[in-house]
């Protein structure tokens, strides 16, 4: 059986772009469960081309709510042509009944137990509405599929080493989509890593961890770093700001070849910390914690979210110059987005905030969804994109990258020029977060809702 798998998206900046750091693990991933007798493609909407006419047997979409809009779009384009089609990802497991209407079959949860199941219902063409997927030991997880990435990323290695999450934040989904907190065999992570049939070099030195918390279990993450030491990689990965607490762990980020960690700080506001549950994160901590790091030469990208109960508009624009003074090298800035299953989704629902004529494109971190406390939705935006452009003007990106000569070792420094200037030439560019349009078509808003 012929298969192409599809990351469905929907372009979030005004011009869209053609390449992209890095894909999600998805799609290679689940090309790796995949029986070698099926003949596998992966497509990455973001940056690859689709093709309708394909000769696939079966098409597989993964997607998140803000791509629901396209995802249902290729899904009937595809049924049109008599494919059978099925989805996966955070979206179809919260909106089971919605997705029906244009899928054959959905997965709801993770798959690793049930793709064995569903290709082979395909073939005796006995394939079932629904498949609920259950979390499982990732002890047999295996290296993803690399080979079927095409040119369009800058990096290509994604590894996952651990799922889930110890925290509830409350605008993630993580918690619900992947329980408890998982771990594969060190070996096994290791042999990804060393995994080197890349074509440029940098390909081959980049390992970027796909995981929500690599760092939660220490002995664990202890082992894979002394593991990881010999081998001379340069990685990447996300962790908790906890992290810098312990002056070990540190040490062997340092010797394994960190380059770069992602830490949600999410806001400066206690408050806002507060609203996001964010119970681990100290405002007062944010200055050490990037010294520590800094201090190892260790760059630190920051995720920072506009639109909490407690911000006011200058607050969110403010968060620019807070960024600045704390020294953090590369910022992702996007806007609350309440995602179903999430606390804040209830809290939001449950307070008749949600506004009903924002369909699902609404719902991809970078527009308005709901009725904030303190400034309109309209001002949420604005406030928004002011931040974003503050943050990457040409001045805050060459101040970043100058500074981060000071401070990184070579790789986190080639890494904080290469993001600051994928995001600055975007600003010079002026190709900006793109600002969705209200469907005229309010029989199509209101049928997405009724299943909110």
């Amino acid at each position: 059986m012929k298969i192409d798998i599809i990351i469905a998206y929907e372009q979030r900046y005004v011009r869209g772009h053609e390449k992209d750091f890095v894909p999600p693990i998805t799609g290679i991933y689940l090309a790796a469960l995949t029986a070698s007798k099926h003949k596998v493609r992966v497509y990455h909407e973001q940056v690859d081309k689709i093709y309708y006419d394909t000769d696939a047997d079966l098409i597989a979409i993964s997607f998140f709510s803000g791509f629901a809009n396209e995802a249902y779009q290729l899904a009937d384009r595809f049924k049109n042509k008599n494919k059978t089609v099925i989805a996966g990802g955070p979206h179809v497991s919260f909106c089971t009944d919605e997705s029906l209407e244009h899928f054959d079959a959905i997965v709801i949860g993770e798959v690793e137990n049930i793709w064995v199941d569903i290709l082979n219902d395909v073939e005796t063409n006995s394939l079932k509405q629904k498949y609920y997927g259950e979390a499982k030991t990732l002890d047999d997880a295996p290296t993803p599929r690399y080979d079927l990435l095409s040119n369009n990323f800058f990096i290509k290695r994604v590894v996952q080493a651990t799922r889930g999450c110890p925290y509830s934040c409350s605008f993630c989904t993580v918690p619900l989509i992947n329980p408890g907190f998982r771990k594969r065999p060190v070996e096994n992570v290791i042999k990804d890593i060393q995994y080197n049939e890349f074509k440029y070099w940098w390909e081959r030195k980049i390992v970027w961890f796909w995981d929500d918390n690599l760092t939660t279990d220490r002995k664990y993450v202890k082992d894979l770093l002394t593991k990881m030491i010999p081998l001379k990689k340069w990685w990447l990965t996300q962790a908790s700001i906890d992290i810098v607490k312990d002056d070990e762990l540190l040490d062997l980020m340092c010797k394994s070849g960190c380059i770069g960690v992602f830490l949600g700080l999410e806001t400066f506001g206690e408050g806002s910390l507060r609203d996001a549950n964010k119970r681990q994160n100290i405002v007062d901590d944010y200055k050490l914690a990037v010294q520590k790091l800094h201090k190892k030469g260790i760059s630190v990208m920051a995720g920072l979210i506009a639109g909490f109960d407690h911000d006011n508009y200058e607050s969110i624009v403010n968060m620019s110059d807070d960024l600045m003074k704390l020294g953090i090298d590369v910022p992702f800035i996007s806007v609350m987005t309440p995602f179903k299953g999430t606390d804040i989704y209830a809290q939001l629902d449950g307070e008749g905030r949600l506004l009903k004529d924002r369909d699902w494109s609404f719902y991809n971190g970078y527009n308005v969804t709901f009725k904030p406390v303190n400034l309109s939705s309209n001002e949420l935006l604005k406030a928004h994109r002011e931040l974003w452009r503050k943050s990457f003007s040409f001045k805050n990106s060459s101040i970043r990258i100058l500074r981060s000569l000071l401070h990184l070792r070579f790789g986190a420094f080639l890494m904080t020029l290469f993001m600051n200037g994928f995001y600055g030439l975007k600003k010079l560019r002026k190709n900006y977060p793109k600002e969705m349009k209200i469907t005229k078509n309010k029989n199509q808003t209101e049928k997405i809702h009724k299943y909110m």
